[in-house]
């Protein structure tokens, strides 16, 4: 079968190391099925493993892809929820998301291919409001979004959000579910193109990252790192919730250290999600009618041009592989 897959890393030439290659049919564990891929979307972790990041370089060849959307062998539609146990490990708890768990392409192969094998218990039925292409949009950066919004920063409806990096698809994501649970948003982005997508997908305010905003937000969604930290930092009212979930501009920032005690922040980190936040996700998008905005399509045999619009950086919202 078809595949997109990092063949070698290197943190300068990440796109050296993608190569499409055919392969034999997934292997199938005990308690896992094959899937039929009828989308998958492309996010940064993609190329963090291409540059020797996400995996280790040792642990290469792997396919790529943790989101997918597709068919079990029965004819159920489902999407697959891509945090799963490594190998001799069992998880008790959903909410066991840390340390002993991968998402797949990291020790698993991932979804950028024509079948994936995935754990059965992964699978959740797609709503049929839902495309295959909308649903494959969901398991990584929507629901990285929905877990720093809902869960980790608890934000409910008035309160005022300030996403960071306002394009990408965790912060496009992180938009148009505050805006959808009744929040009042604020983006940034060095971009005007950026800024005026921000407000078409819910934002009150779009500003240049830096710019003094018009009151303190409640919570700050930030997947930039040391470029935009500071700027969430000092944004946030007393008692409000700076979520991470990212360093794209580098992991080592500055940080106010009086600021964070005089007014009692939370600083949280936050990694995708579990099962019953992803099937929540779901609820929220029926309820409300809110979906994925989605910048390009591409087939899977050119899966390379989507890699290397998600590497320029120019496109708002997700990309997405169809085989």
């Amino acid at each position: 079968m078809l595949t997109l897959r990092a063949v070698a890393a290197d943190p300068t030439d990440p796109l050296s190391g993608l190569a499409l290659e055919e392969v034999d049919e997934p292997t199938v564990p005990d308690g896992w099925e094959v899937v039929e891929v009828r989308a998958a979307a492309v996010n940064h972790h993609d190329l963090f493993t291409l540059r020797g990041v996400a995996v280790p370089p040792e642990r290469l060849p792997v396919t790529l892809g943790s989101d997918a959307a597709g068919v079990t062998a029965d004819g159920r539609e489902v999407l697959c929820h891509a945090v799963v146990p490594n190998p001799g490990v069992t998880v008790a708890d959903e909410t066991e998301v840390f340390g002993r768990l991968s998402i797949l392409s990291e020790v698993y192969d991932g979804t950028h291919a024509e079948r994936v094998a995935v754990p059965s218990a992964n699978l959740l039925d797609k709503p049929a409001s839902l495309s295959f292409i909308e649903a494959a949009c969901l398991p990584t950066a929507w629901l990285t979004a929905y877990r720093m919004l809902f869960t980790q920063a608890g934000v409910r409806a008035g309160d005022r959000v300030l996403v960071q990096g306002a394009g990408g698809g965790v912060a496009t994501a992180a938009i148009a579910l505050a805006a959808a649970a009744g929040c009042v948003v604020t983006a940034t982005s060095r971009h005007e193109h950026k800024r005026a997508a921000a407000l078409e997908l819910g934002a009150a305010v779009a500003l240049p990252p830096g710019d003094r905003l018009h009151e303190p937000v409640d919570a700050a969604i930030d997947t930039v790192g040391e470029a935009t930290f500071g700027h969430s930092l000092r944004a946030l009212a007393p008692g409000g919730a700076l979520v991470v979930a990212g360093a794209t501009t580098g992991p080592h920032p500055p940080v106010e250290l009086r600021r964070v005690f005089a007014k009692q922040l939370r600083i949280l980190g936050s990694s995708m999600g579990t099962r019953g936040e992803l099937a929540g996700l779901l609820r929220l998008l029926e309820a409300t009618g809110t979906r994925p905005r989605v910048a390009a399509t591409h087939p899977l045999a050119e899966g390379l041009r989507a890699y290397r619009d998600l590497l320029d950086g120019e496109a708002v919202g997700k990309l997405v592989l169809v085989p």
